[in-house]
């Protein structure tokens, strides 16, 4: 604590407990050496079908990353000498200053052009012969990529330490983000599947039975119950036909049926058939109008519409009233003289 001498290096009274150990914190401090800083993650969409998802698959995928030079160990050189960037001053770093405007300015930082952040530079002659001084190589790297049973649209695969290398820092890792591709008939929520499948009347009236070809090629034999009826718009279930439970393949979800029936498009009935038809359905509603009530309705007539197209024309004629209101209030203004 006295004037004058050498300075006091705080840790002494460290080393004088642990037999000269040195630094016990020496990870974070200077004395101890940089801190290794953590490289980037490289994230790859990895593209799936709904079948993939369902049964399982692996998929080889050849990636390019960069190694560390294994003729310099990562120095760049070929004596392991190197000096300090005069761009940067060692930091890896620049800072620019711009003018905005009258006392304004703005301050940047960006990395260092010359050392490409490495706050050093190798003699062009020293340089190494297998990755000219940039420390790393390219290299192809083979991962095979596991997609369980279960798995979800955006789920996660992680290959830890296998991004680009590059010295002093601590390899990311390699992610691989699950794209599920849509499918044609099979629709996936959680751990259910949906399927749409269209009746005719018939169907729907007195009883169907279809094959559907699963996810795994398996084929389900899709049959009504004798003398149901099925409605428009009605779900049926099947249990354990869904997908199967991430990391528990064995237990799934349920398969759910949505119909929808088709009525004839065109075409009428001959007054044997409604009477054949009226045989069989149930009865008409009871509240029948009497002739006194009839004359005094008037009479309408039905006619085919696309209310889509219906819809569209509407919303374009208000469109054309509007643009006409504002060509209009944007007219000439006569104002009153004054007198």
């Amino acid at each position: 604590m006295g004037g004058g001498g050498a300075s006091h290096n705080p840790f002494d009274i460290f080393e004088s407990f642990f037999g000269g150990g040195g630094n016990p914190f020496a990870g974070s401090s200077g004395r101890g050496g940089r801190r290794q800083r953590r490289g980037e993650d490289v994230v790859h969409p990895l593209k799936v079908t709904l079948e993939d998802l369902y049964n399982g698959t692996s998929k080889k995928l050849s990636l390019s990353r960069n190694v560390i030079c294994s003729k310099c160990k990562g120095k760049g050189s070929k004596t392991g000498a190197s000096s300090r960037c005069a761009g940067c001053q060692g930091s890896g770093m620049k800072v620019s200053i711009r003018q905005l405007g009258p006392n304004m300015i703005q301050q940047m930082q960006h990395v260092c052009s010359d050392c490409k952040g490495s706050g050093e530079t190798i003699v062009e002659k020293d340089r190494c012969g297998q990755c000219k001084g940039q420390k790393v190589v390219q290299d192809k790297k083979l991962l095979e990529v596991h997609v369980e049973k279960g798995m979800q649209h955006g789920q996660k695969i992680t290959f830890q330490g296998e991004a680009d290398e590059a010295p002093d820092t601590v390899t990311g890792d390699i992610v691989f983000v699950l794209q599920l591709k849509e499918h044609p008939k099979f629709k996936r929520k959680v751990d259910d599947l949906f399927v749409e499948h269209s009746l005719s009347l018939t169907e729907a009236l007195c009883g169907f039975q279809f094959p559907l070809t699963h996810l795994d090629g398996r084929q389900l034999l899709i049959k009504s119950a004798p003398g149901e009826i099925i409605k428009p718009g009605q779900f049926k279930a099947i249990n354990d036909e869904g997908m199967p439970h991430y990391q528990r393949p064995f237990m799934k979800g349920r398969l759910y049926l949505h119909f929808t029936v088709e009525f004839p498009e065109s075409g009428s009935m001959t007054p044997e058939q409604c009477k054949a038809w009226e045989a069989i359905l149930p009865s008409r509603s009871s509240s029948q109008l009497t002739d006194m009530e009839l004359d005094e309705c008037e009479e309408t007539t039905l006619i085919d519409v696309n209310i889509e197209d219906e819809m569209r024309r509407k919303q374009q004629a208000q469109q054309e009233a509007y643009d006409e209101d504002e060509d209009e209030s944007s007219g000439p203004r006569i104002q009153c003289a004054q007198q």
